[in-house]
């Protein structure tokens, strides 16, 4: 069975499945497709999909000699031999074969098809994704881009006990992500007080993809805020030597 441009198109909520993976393939509608997949688990499975189906219509058509002159018999008894008479059922089967093998090699040719891991900074984030990276090794798929999500970084201005603590966490998987990884492109997106939403927003936040994100450091505050900050320092030194003071004469 061959797909074309005047097939039925499948409808909206199976057109992310890997049912609609031969389809997609074969009308090449657009110059890139995109599967947002599910956590690695769900991923895996959808990567095997081509080659399982490929086995299971082998199987199929090496059933011919069992049941084809059955399926002839039962296709004449009810009139519909030129729809689903040995022939016409092989014939689709062939077709599809066909179409899934393209998907194989289309998923095995890095010109073409690539794996973008995302991430965030945490043990079991790490950990699916070295297993994601092995696997896409076995099954021959290009990757060497990880996209590390909801990074806290150390040169913000932050004095919040709790968020210094999770940077310090993060630094840690940070590091072996680069140490497992150096050969890889890696780009670090920070954690946003808002959601990102609408059109705006994500044109906004995808420039990070382009350009590394730069955080907002002490440095680079405006001079209102560091005279602020300098007064309080002073006025926090000056109660520690009154403090000392005391303690002195006491």
């Amino acid at each position: 069975m061959r797909f074309s441009n005047a097939s039925p198109r499948p409808p909206l909520w199976l057109m992310g499945s890997p049912i609609c993976l031969p389809w997609l393939v074969q009308t090449m509608d657009y110059s890139t497709i995109v599967f947002d997949t599910a956590p690695t688990g769900h991923t895996l499975r959808l990567l095997q999909f081509p080659s399982t189906l490929e086995k299971g219509l082998s199987k199929l058509m090496s059933l011919k000699s069992r049941f084809g002159g059955l399926m002839n018999q039962m296709s004449r008894m009810f009139g519909i031999e030129d729809e689903f008479g040995e022939d016409a059922i092989l014939g689709r089967l062939e077709g599809l074969k066909d179409v899934i093998e393209q998907v194989n090699r289309q998923f095995k040719d890095p010109d073409m098809t690539t794996f973008v891991c995302v991430c965030i900074p945490e043990f079991l984030s790490l950990y699916e994704t070295e297993r994601l990276v092995q696997e896409l090794s076995k099954f021959e798929i290009d990757t060497h881009n990880i996209i590390i999500n909801q990074v806290l970084f150390d040169e913000e201005d932050v004095e919040s006990k709790l968020l210094k603590a999770r940077m310090r966490m993060q630094q840690k998987y940070l590091d072996q992500f680069y140490m497992l990884y150096d050969d890889f492109n890696i780009t670090k997106l920070p954690l946003l007080p808002e959601e990102v939403t609408g059109v705006e927003a994500l044109k906004a936040f995808s420039r990070h993809f382009l350009r590394p994100y730069e955080p907002s450091t002490s440095i680079q505050c405006n001079a209102e805020e560091l005279h602020r900050k300098i007064k309080t320092l002073r006025l926090q030194l000056k109660n520690a030597e009154e403090e000392l003071q005391r303690i002195n004469i006491a």
